[in-house]
């Protein structure tokens, strides 16, 4: 790859890419501008391996001033950018996709990576956008505070990433999306001006939500440098059980039970049909089976009180459901090994997903209360597409949140099977549409579902996002042809 002799940027004429470059590596210093094959190829390739693409360079500043100034160059040059945090997304949203003439480079957050502030008494955080969530986490629970999204990928993912794709994760039943943990934000727009809203205030009545603009909007319109985050209290306790259910229809009742009966306290609820359980068993070293036999559904629910009986009320919760028919046996866990054993193999799916072989994913939203009628339908439409596949379902329930996967049938050519996904997803996404749902709860849209987007969500909605972007970013220079097609 390396760098290009001439590039034709958007809307500007011909000119060196060599000077744009030295004006970065000026800006950021030389260390800090990768070109190199070896170092792009590890950002040029999202998680699944369903999207590879081509950049110019990564672009790393160290400071929000920094960031500014590579933006407002690139912006000059006409030089498209695309925002890259942690790379774990799943829908191709930041992976840069340069065309002949055209070029990108991929404006990562990896060295804006400090925590600024840590405010306990008004229990919030101030973080750089590189920051990784498990850090973040870290950090909290160090000054006896709790940062609650949580995802099987916060090892690695950033906030940055997080804040752009309004990520879920499994305690958005209690605390909700990643939008309802973010007070402020500090963002570079498209052409290089910086918006200042680090702002820790729950009332602040003045105007327009600016923040609310950037969040889920994948990087087009702007680079998120840094955010001001909520903290809560540390529960008192937590208690976790693995449960059964005789199918769907019990676990919404479960679910309007336990909400009914232990409120607030509930912090996850899992479904977790025997499919996507045997994967894991099968292909992750150290997983077990959770319960003494095989059933069809499982629910894994988490309660965390601020006081310290989370056992005891839990256990008494289940023992009521139980006696009752609602669940056919469980699994309450009794430390910190059993809990910690049950969550991975939650954690665990998407990997022995990856592992069994080629899969068409769906990250759906619907109404709780029609999950299973969702389930039902879209899986007979998915498996009428392509007979003989295997239809994974599991996810958070609580939140109307399913992740509705179908896995390659024995025997068909992987390509074969792949080349299918659009015309499964789209009966998918039409089912989950509608039940009055969503064809993407948390996911996002990136490349992947991007005619979805207009498909699914056209008329005044959609034109009013394509208002927004134009208006902010006229040239289309932030992350081109996510959610959006590229400008012309």
């Amino acid at each position: 790859m390396g760098e290009m002799e001439t590039v034709k940027q958007r809307g500007a004429p011909t000119q060196d890419a060599g000077a744009i470059l030295d004006r970065l590596r000026s800006i950021v210093g030389p260390q800090a501008v990768l070109t190199e094959p070896a170092e792009l190829e590890p950002h040029l390739t999202e998680w699944r391996g369903l999207y590879r693409g081509e950049a110019t360079a990564l672009v790393l500043p160290g400071t929000t001033a920094e960031a500014a100034d590579v933006v407002a160059a690139c912006a000059a040059a006409r030089v498209a950018m695309v925002p890259q945090g942690g790379n774990s997304g799943l829908v191709g949203g930041a992976i840069a996709h340069a065309e002949p003439g055209r070029p990108e480079i991929i404006l990562g957050a990896g060295r804006l990576n400090r925590i600024r502030e840590l405010d306990a008494a008004n229990y919030t955080i101030t973080v750089e956008a590189g920051c990784v969530l498990a850090d973040l986490q870290a950090a909290a629970e160090a000054a006896h505070r709790l940062f609650p999204l949580s995802l099987g990928a916060e090892g690695t993912c950033q906030i940055g990433g997080n804040i752009s794709s309004n990520a879920g994760g499994i305690n958005v039943l209690r605390y909700g999306n990643t939008r309802d943990l973010v007070l402020g934000l500090e963002v570079v727009l498209p052409d290089g001006r910086v918006f200042d809203g680090l702002r820790g205030l729950r009332k602040d009545n003045t105007g327009y939500d600016v923040k609310q603009l950037f969040i889920g909007a994948e990087g087009t319109l702007g680079f998120v440098t840094a955010a001001t985050c909520k903290l809560y209290p540390q529960p008192g306790s937590v208690a976790t059980a693995m449960v059964a259910v005789p199918d769907v229809a019990a676990a919404i009742g479960l679910h309007g039970s336990a909400r009914d009966q232990l409120g607030g306290q509930l912090s996850a609820f899992e479904l977790i049909a025997r499919l996507p359980l045997q994967l894991v068993l099968d292909r992750i070293p150290g997983t077990r089976e959770p319960l003494d036999r095989i059933y069809d559904w499982y629910v894994l629910l988490e309660l965390a009180p601020a006081a310290r009986d989370a056992q005891a009320q839990l256990e008494a919760f289940l023992a009521g459901r139980l006696e009752s028919g609602a669940i056919i046996d469980g699994m309450l866990a009794q430390n910190e090994a059993q809990r910690e054993a049950l969550w991975r193999v939650r954690h665990s799916i998407s990997e022995a997903e990856k592992q069994a072989g080629a899969g068409i994913k769906h990250d759906v939203a619907v109404p709780v209360s029609r999950v299973a009628e969702f389930i039902d339908k879209a899986g007979a439409a998915a498996v009428a597409q392509v007979p003989g596949a295997h239809v994974v379902v599991f996810g958070h329930l609580g939140d109307g949140n399913i992740h509705f996967n179908l896995q390659q049938p024995p025997g068909m050519d992987r390509q074969a099977f792949l080349d299918r996904w659009e015309a499964v997803s789209r009966v998918v996404h039409t089912v989950a549409h509608d039940f009055g749902g969503s064809f993407s709860a948390e996911h996002g849209v990136g490349a992947m579902k991007r005619d979805e987007l207009a498909r699914l969500r056209g008329g005044v909605e959609y034109e009013l996002m394509r208002t927004l972007k134009r208006t902010l970013d006229p040239h289309g220079l932030m992350n081109p042809g996510k959610l959006f097609p590229a400008a012309d």
